[in-house]
């Protein structure tokens, strides 16, 4: 197999170029790649006006970049993100990624946190498979997860998502749009476009890969507002998104209430694949320590508000009551601290 591989620049800054797999010239030979590659390039610099194109060349796909995946269930396979915050040490690639390979399409979970994570995942499928790819689910809104589908969507993919996903990224896009390449660097984000599904559900679905199912759960108000699980019906491998975090302090972006109301509720599957942090052998161990954080959370902040306290005395209040449970998270205090204003104004009327 053979793809397009352009090399694209900065229209503000020509010095700052990187690779970019374009999916539209995918072929089986070096020939009819480069049949395609002029009118591919020239459409897809035209989507991407910030960009410019210096060259070009179609390749083997051994020569692409490629995320490394672990076959965590028959057929099942995982990319590892990293247990910390954005930074351009890490690109953005934090997130964990799944890829599931049925006997008529493959299905990624979470597309990845930027354009090139989304190519390099892209690549690694098409070593393991020639299928369709699709459907591509989004387990919620956050760029560290989605930021890749564009990628996929030039592939043919669908693109799966809870129904309340595209408001809630409207909302945000252009704010994330400015203030990742900050995080990581504008290389690592460069070609990088957040888009939304191309279908929603707004309950239970399930969808079919051809010899196994995947079962689509919508989540109610939690980590975020538009939270959804993915389970395998072959293998029982459940992957949660971030409404599981393992390793990486979790963040309240939803309700505090609803997640840990979320978490008491029975959840089968096994493995278990958090958004962040190392595969479970069950959900009980998955969810163990984070229900800990959050159940230490919310009454820290029950305390706080019971004696009277107003937000700016509440926060480092909430963090001072919380630190023995620093141990084995990352990026603790700053989380702790964003986490206890945001369950302060949730629960101060309650």
């Amino acid at each position: 197999m053979h793809v397009l591989i352009l090399t694209a620049c900065l229209a503000a800054d020509p010095s700052a170029c990187a690779d970019r797999l374009l999916p539209a010239a995918e072929s089986p030979d070096m020939g009819a790649c480069e049949a395609l590659a002029g009118e591919a390039a020239a459409a897809w610099l035209a989507a991407h006006p910030d960009l410019t194109g210096r060259d070009r060349r179609c390749a083997p796909l051994s020569e692409a970049p490629a995320l490394e995946l672990s076959e965590v269930a028959a057929g099942v396979h995982v990319y590892r993100g990293a247990d910390a915050q954005l930074s351009p040490e890490n690109g953005g690639r934090i997130a964990n990624l799944g890829v599931i390979l049925g006997r008529d399409r493959v299905a990624v979970i979470d597309p990845g946190g930027s354009r090139a994570q989304g190519e390099a995942l892209y690549a690694a499928i098409r070593r393991l498979s020639d299928k369709p790819i699709g459907p591509v689910v989004l387990t919620h809104m956050h760029p560290d997860h989605i930021a890749g589908a564009e990628v996929f969507a030039e592939a043919g993919a669908e693109i799966v998502a809870d129904a309340r996903l595209p408001e809630a990224l409207e909302l945000r896009r252009d704010t994330w749009a400015e203030s990742i390449p900050a995080q990581i660097g504008a290389d690592a984000w460069a070609g990088t476009v957040l888009i939304g599904p191309t279908r929603t559900i707004a309950g239970p679905e399930v969808l079919d890969l051809g010899g196994r199912t995947l079962e689509l759960t919508p989540a109610p108000r939690a980590h975020t507002d538009s939270d959804l699980t993915v389970r395998d019906s072959a293998t029982g491998a459940l992957f949660t998104g971030d409404l599981l975090f393992r390793g990486l302090t979790p963040v309240v972006d939803g309700s505090l209430k609803g997640w840990l109301d979320w978490l008491a509720q029975p959840h089968g599957g096994a493995p278990v694949i958090p958004g962040h942090g190392p595969v479970a052998a069950s959900f009980a161990e998955a969810s163990a320590a984070q229900q800990s954080y959050l159940a230490a959370l919310r009454e820290a902040v029950r305390a706080a508000l019971d004696a009277g306290q107003g937000l700016s005395s509440a926060v480092p209040a909430v963090a001072g009551a919380m630190g023995p449970l620093a141990g084995g998270w990352a990026d603790y205090q700053a989380t702790t601290a964003r986490n206890a204003a945001a369950a302060y104004a949730e629960m101060e009327w309650d």
